[in-house]
């Protein structure tokens, strides 16, 4: 990827976006390399399920699952997180049922592409049969409720992402109150990364997530957003998950058909915050967002420079303005 230096003027002056302090920016992901301290990875949403939150079970097909995946790469994806269970309150699946959605997904996708592939799992059994088929990283959207899920991502070098969120899996969290959201769900995930750490994951393998509107209500998750620096503060790549969800819906009065600009919005939030990871549904769209907003601050350089470069600019007009 192409990088800018930034010029003497904007060295000195006080930049309007957060820095987070990474304990360790640069991550490797198989045959990618991921530095965070000048890139954001844009994370693509693959739900191999029937009731998913946002498609529907669009994409629980297994041809369809792994055609959403290659498409979602070759419109700028980085990254493809797939699923074989909501995160929604719901009948519990087995670790059997739930590894047959995804495994062969992983498989399919990593034989055809170099993609970081991280799998929504929070199974130990389930982790181990994705990690062995091509899986990365190992997303668990329940904070470590099973501590063993840690020991199986220690044992085979994969990547943890840690996800801030109270409810047992699969349950509902009624009235979810906190007297400082922020600091309550950072101290969680600190005390959460030191317990993964004391399992054997190695702290430049930790990835953190706040787990927007996870067990959490619309003025807790826009909380989290403005506030988004104190979690990128504990120094590990952070991930906003903020893709057509309810807290925009409610926030905008929209349908879920309707949010991608509150998405997009909220995530380039959470950029200027420190978010280094983006997931994102509507994956074209966040490319372009995520690529304008690394460019404004000064970590990619433009496709092509045109405008304003020569003596004319093109089109020509012969007669009158250029406007």
């Amino acid at each position: 990827m192409t990088t800018l230096q930034p010029s003497p003027t904007a060295a000195g002056s006080a930049a309007p976006f957060y820095t987070p302090p990474l304990l360790h920016a640069v991550h490797h992901f198989g045959a990618r390399t991921l530095d965070f301290s000048r890139q954001v990875a844009l994370m693509a949403i693959v739900n191999r399920t029937p009731d998913s939150f946002y498609d529907g079970g669009a994409t629980f097909a297994l041809d369809a699952a792994v055609a959403a995946s290659l498409a979602a790469v070759e419109q700028g994806a980085d990254w493809v997180d797939i699923g074989g269970v909501p995160f929604a309150p719901g009948p519990p699946l087995t670790a059997g049922e739930e590894g047959d959605r995804v495994v062969p997904v992983i498989e399919a996708v990593s034989a055809a592409s170099d993609v970081i592939i991280s799998v929504d799992t929070f199974l130990p059994e389930v982790a181990a049969r994705s990690i062995v088929a091509g899986a990365h990283v190992i997303n668990d959207t329940t904070g470590l409720a099973n501590p063993e899920l840690a020991s199986v991502v220690a044992e085979s070098g994969a990547h943890l992402i840690i996800t801030h969120s109270l409810a047992r899996p699969r349950t509902v969290y009624p009235h979810p109150h906190y007297v400082d959201v922020v600091a309550e769900v950072a101290a969680f995930l600190q005390e959460k990364v030191e317990l993964a750490v004391s399992l054997g994951v190695p702290a430049g393998k930790i990835i953190i997530d706040p787990g927007h509107d996870l067990n959490k209500n619309t003025l807790h998750t826009l909380e989290i957003t403005r506030r988004f620096q104190e979690i990128a503060a504990l120094g590990y790549p952070t991930l906003a998950a903020v893709s057509n969800k309810d807290f925009i819906g409610e926030t905008l009065n929209q349908d879920k058909s309707e949010r991608l600009e509150g998405s997009l919005a909220s995530g380039v939030i959470a950029i200027l915050g420190g978010a280094r990871i983006l997931r994102m549904h509507n994956v074209a769209s966040a490319n372009s967002a995520i690529r304008m907003t690394e460019a404004v601050l000064g970590w990619r350089a433009p496709a092509y420079l045109k405008h304003n470069m020569g003596d004319v600019n093109e089109p020509a007009h012969p007669a009158g303005n250029q406007q």
